[in-house]
């Protein structure tokens, strides 16, 4: 009996030693590289789950190139990356040519103006109504700060994207539109955006929520600053309204759908097909998984655990 239960131990310790031990080869053994392009939404981030993810797996390269939503479904359904970084919705065009959409998170594109905008208090007590965005950068309607009930002639100095942008689709899609439908001068890349508008007082664009807010004091940074939108459309700005403040309240309002999607939505890595490169697998994993946790603290909304697990799935 007693031999019986060493034998029992024996083969009880085997098949746990043989269970642990590929798992911890394969860490060890993970090498090669992966290209990433695209999205300026994800940029950040996605440089953060790199850095983790090569403190776990050194032998691992990561190269990363912001260029817009734009150059990253080219660029990966052309197999020049690996992985194009998407801020907008796939078009049934890019599904044809087996684009493969997996979710890692979500943001919002919000209207912004410099810091210095003489008209910045007022729009925080009056808000700025949907339609009067539309007459602004689709049907280019209003041209004059009096055209928002301010006794100014001045014009407004309009900005849009000049590369092929999800956060400038996802906003043209707040007002039923596509990219080519918004006026503005155009500017290249979110950066270049933000530094515009920072630099007009009588200027008004639109920013992915990082390039806004300075995720370490939380409050909006750079000289930009949010634009509230009147969602209820009566003229002023209601308290339920009002959480531009800090990113934390932003974030709260757009995961409880008070900021409406569009113009808030997923954001996506993009692969030629479902990826089949075990080090590309390993890391949309480590990402939907242990790569969650530096979502918030990066400015930016985790999905619901039912859509991780969704997302999971598309990987296995």
């Amino acid at each position: 009996m007693k031999r019986h239960k060493k034998t029992l131990l024996a083969s009880i310790l085997l098949i746990i030693i043989a269970n642990l031990a590929p798992n911890k080869i394969a860490a060890q053994d993970l090498s090669g590289n992966i290209s990433i392009s695209g999205a300026f939404a994800l940029y950040p981030i996605t440089v953060k789950w790199a850095e983790e993810f090569k403190k776990k797996n050194p032998k691992v390269k990561i190269d990363i190139q912001a260029g817009g939503a734009g150059k990253g479904i080219t660029d990966v359904l052309s197999k020049v990356t690996d992985i194009g970084l998407v801020s907008r919705d796939l078009n049934d065009a890019e599904y044809k040519k087996k684009a493969y959409a997996i979710a890692v998170t979500k943001d919002a594109v919000i209207p912004t103006i410099s810091a210095t905008s003489p008209y910045k208090a007022v729009l925080y007590k009056r808000g700025i109504k949907k339609e009067a965005l539309n007459s602004i950068f689709i049907t280019g309607k209003y041209k004059t700060w009096n055209s928002l009930g301010f006794k100014s002639t001045a014009a407004i100095h309009v900005y849009t994207r000049s590369d092929a942008a999800g956060a400038a689709e996802t906003w043209a899609h707040y007002f039923g539109k596509k990219q080519e439908d918004l006026q503005g001068v155009a500017v290249f890349g979110d950066p270049g955006l933000a530094e515009a508008v920072k630099r007009d007082p009588t200027g008004l664009g639109f920013n992915n929520i990082v390039y806004i807010y300075d995720t370490k004091t939380n409050k909006p940074t750079n000289g930009l600053v949010p634009v509230p939108i009147d969602l209820n459309n009566n003229g002023k700005l209601d308290p339920d309204e009002n959480f531009y403040n800090d990113i934390d309240q932003l974030i709260a309002a757009i995961v409880a759908g008070k900021y409406p999607s569009p113009p808030a939505r997923d954001l996506y890595f993009v692969t030629s097909g479902k990826p089949s490169n075990p080090i590309v697998k390993a890391f949309i994993k480590y990402i939907l998984t242990e790569g969650q946790k530096y979502v918030t603290e990066a400015g930016y909304i985790k999905l619901s655990n039912e859509k991780l697990k969704k997302e999971l799935e598309k990987v296995k």
